[in-house]
Order: structure tokens, then sequence, then C-alpha cells
């Protein structure tokens, strides 16, 4: 099983390069691609079952469309065959139509999933989340400069209980197309969410999915959840 990190000398904010580094923990058979900016990406030449990539600046964003943009196809191709991609925080805004800067300039993405993000520099947006997706409960936070618009329903990644969606008048999170899935809450996400970990390790084809750490990352994530349902609660 390969697993691809891209760009994780600076695709890493927000502590996310413990999405990589622990799902490496719970299936060290795996092996941990990490693809610098200036290698080639290995899925344009090989099989990797798994694609993930991180936060970065708003300036890398515009580094990592570039490198991309020549892959744009195989990234396609991809998608659309399942392999599982997870993109956090707004390393998902490189695979949208475009960037639109304040002053109305913008930034052209991959355009592979049909929405466009807005910067807005001088004000970060910050909320705690928390999420449905499957049949289970997911939490976060988010910290962003920009917030993505267009219409997810027919390819939302989770549903919000508490927080935003893909933008402050949004109830639906993320993008979710066949197992590519983008969500702009931070975390460590991955960490954060052992179900949902579970849930990909079985899409990568581990049967009887454990976690490192397990009870102790099960303990911490109810604690979270339960802080954010009382939070919830004092805001009604």
């Amino acid at each position: 099983m390969k697993i691809e990190v891209l760009f994780p000398e600076f695709a890493n904010l927000f502590g996310d390069c413990w999405n990589w580094r622990y799902l490496k923990q719970c299936m060290p058979e795996a092996e941990l691609i990490e693809t610098s900016y200036a290698d080639e990406p290995r899925f344009s030449a090989e099989k990797v079952d798994m694609v993930i990539m991180g936060a970065m600046t708003e300036s890398k964003q515009e580094l990592v469309i570039k490198k991309l943009m020549p892959h744009r196809a195989k990234i396609a191709e991809l998608i659309d065959s399942g392999t599982v991609f997870l993109m956090t925080a707004n390393a998902g805004e490189v695979f949208c139509e475009f960037i639109e800067n304040e002053d109305g300039s913008r930034v052209r993405g991959l355009g592979l999933v049909p929405l466009y993000a807005k910067r807005n520099m001088l004000n970060r947006f910050n909320s705690t989340q928390l999420c449905s997706f499957e049949n289970m409960e997911l939490v976060g936070f988010k910290a962003e400069f920009s917030q993505l618009y267009g219409d997810n329903k027919d390819f939302y990644f989770a549903e919000v209980k508490f927080g935003c969606g893909i933008n402050k008048g949004s109830k639906l999170e993320g993008v979710r197309i066949n197992n590519f899935f983008s969500t702009s809450m931070v975390g460590p996400f991955i960490m954060m969410n052992p179900g949902f970990t579970k849930y990909l390790m079985q899409l990568l084809g581990v049967k009887e999915p454990r976690l490192a750490y397990e009870d102790v990352n099960l303990d911490a994530y109810e604690r979270r959840r339960e802080d954010i349902v009382r939070m919830m609660k004092t805001k009604k």
C-alpha cells in the first residue's frame, strides 16, 4: 500500500503533518511517500492508494496549482477510479475553479471541483465544528482566510450540527466525490476523528482496522465531542 503526501515541507500548517504521521502509525505496513515540491508526483507514474495534502499559505497554494496543473488529467482519472484523496484546510481550494482575491483578481484552480474560493486576508474566520458523516460525528476547528462558494449539495462531505459549512451561510461542509474528501477543518483532522480514520483504513483495504493508541484516541475524541455538545447547548 502506498500513501503519497504532497509537498510536506510547506503543506503542513496547523499540525496537519500529524494526519499522515498518525496514519502511518496505524498502518506501519504502508509505504509513506513524502513528495517534495522539487519532485514529480509519484501518482503520475505509478499506482498509489492514497494522496494527502495539508494546510498551506496562500502563496504556496498558487505554487501547488502551478505544479499540479500538468497532472490535471491524471488527477481526474484517479478521482474517477476511486483513489483515496484527503485534502484538509485550504488544500482543497487548489482543486476548485478559481480563488478570488480581495481586489477581484483570480487565481485559476485545477477546475476539478465546481466551487470557487474567496479570500479575505484581513479577517480570519474561526469556528468549532461538529458534523455528521455517514454514521459518525466529526469534530474539528476552522481557522481560515478564505471560504468556498457554489452549490455542493450533491457532493458535500459532512452535514454541520455546530459551526458552518463551506461558508458562513452553509451547513454543508467540504467535498466528497467518490473517495476524494476535502474539508476545511484543521486539527490535525485524522487524529481528532478516530472513526473517520478507521473508515479511511477500510477504504484502503484494511479489513479490521486498529488505531495506534486507540483507547487514548477514543477517549480524547469523546471528551472533545462532549465539550462541543455543551457549547451547542449554551448557544441555544
